[in-house]
């Protein structure tokens, strides 16, 4: 299979399922569901809308303030609109291909900022496994308050959240082991990626060295909560859901967190998925898919406009670059 074939797959895939999913829950929907799920969006409280907008940008202008916490270690300097704008038009990448905006990112820094690429990365890494850490925390607060509702939900779609984790940790072994077979070995290509491997590294030990630790641990929590607010509050604009629980909303939340890697930015995975767990605990379906749409509108709508600013400004801020 060549590469463009390869590529083609990697993105149309995710699409196409999102889209098939889109489908399927409209064309499985009766025409009065439909009509109550669009009347449910229409009425909607915007005041709540904007609010979760703004929260949603909170969370990544934290997210590109945190990263200097990062890269001060290793000596290097950047400035905070060009972390804001690498991180934002990642994560507009990763609409296109999966999972590309973390290279994009790096390769962002590495051009304006001067970082080496393989640096850049590992910082990436490092805080992606911090964020990890946060996510497995919600997910066991959401567990004491719907142990057995939540979990009962997860068995019944074949969902274990601690396989993402173990996975994750064993592809995290995987690439230790590989990085220390290319260092020990004397074979001419492995020789090259020496040079990259130790760059990696150093970029993911630079959380050990960080001389703010605790700015960066609080940067990360407020990163979250920014994240569950800004979930939350969407609660607040529709009345089928104004009095949902907490309990209920964090294990939305959870659901939502893994499913939006699914498909290209979560596209119809997201809001089905969310929609999905409400039900389960008992919100009417039309207030439960109106929450689902109009939050992954609104989490959509804060990339769209700032990514897409993100790849027309960097240039222009950057052009002696």
């Amino acid at each position: 299979m060549n590469k463009k074939l390869t590529r083609i797959l990697k993105i149309g895939i995710p699409l196409l399922l999102g889209i098939f999913l889109i489908w399927y829950s409209l064309g499985s929907s009766t025409p009065q569901e439909r009509e109550n799920l669009w009347q449910s969006i229409l009425e909607a409280n915007t005041a709540w809308i904007f609010v979760s907008f703004f929260l949603g940008a909170l969370s990544h202008l934290s997210r590109a303030h945190r990263w200097k916490y990062m890269l001060e270690p290793m000596g290097y300097q950047s400035s905070l609109s060009n972390r804001f704008m690498a991180v934002m038009a990642a994560y507009l990448a990763n609409f296109g291909i999966p999972r590309s905006g973390e290279v994009l990112r790096a390769v962002t820094l590495s051009t304006y900022e001067d970082v080496p690429f393989e640096k850049g990365f590992g910082t990436i890494i490092s805080e992606r496994v911090a964020d990890l850490l946060i996510l497995m925390l919600i997910v066991g607060i959401a567990l004491l308050f719907q142990t057995d509702d939540l979990l009962g939900y997860l068995q019944s779609q074949n969902i274990n959240p601690l396989y993402t984790f173990f996975i994750f940790l064993g592809l995290v072994g995987i690439t230790v082991l590989g990085i220390n077979i290319v260092r020990r070995s004397s074979w001419l290509p492995f020789k090259k990626l020496k040079t990259l491997a130790k760059g990696l590294l150093e970029g993911m030990k630079s959380i050990l060295k960080m001389k703010q630790k605790w700015a960066f641990i609080l940067h990360t929590v407020f990163i979250w909560c920014m994240y569950l607010l800004m979930f939350f509050v969407i609660k607040l604009s529709i009345p089928e859901t104004a009095g949902t629980p907490l309990g209920t909303i964090m294990a939305a939340f959870v659901i939502g967190s893994f499913a939006v890697s699914a498909t290209n930015g979560g596209i119809g995975v997201y809001p089905l998925a969310v929609a999905g767990i409400l039900m389960f605990f008992g919100v009417e379906k039309h207030g439960a898919e109106a929450f689902g749409w109009i939050s992954w509108a609104t989490q959509t709508a804060v990339v769209l406009l700032f990514g897409g600013l993100s790849f027309i400004f960097l240039p222009l801020l950057n052009n002696r670059k």
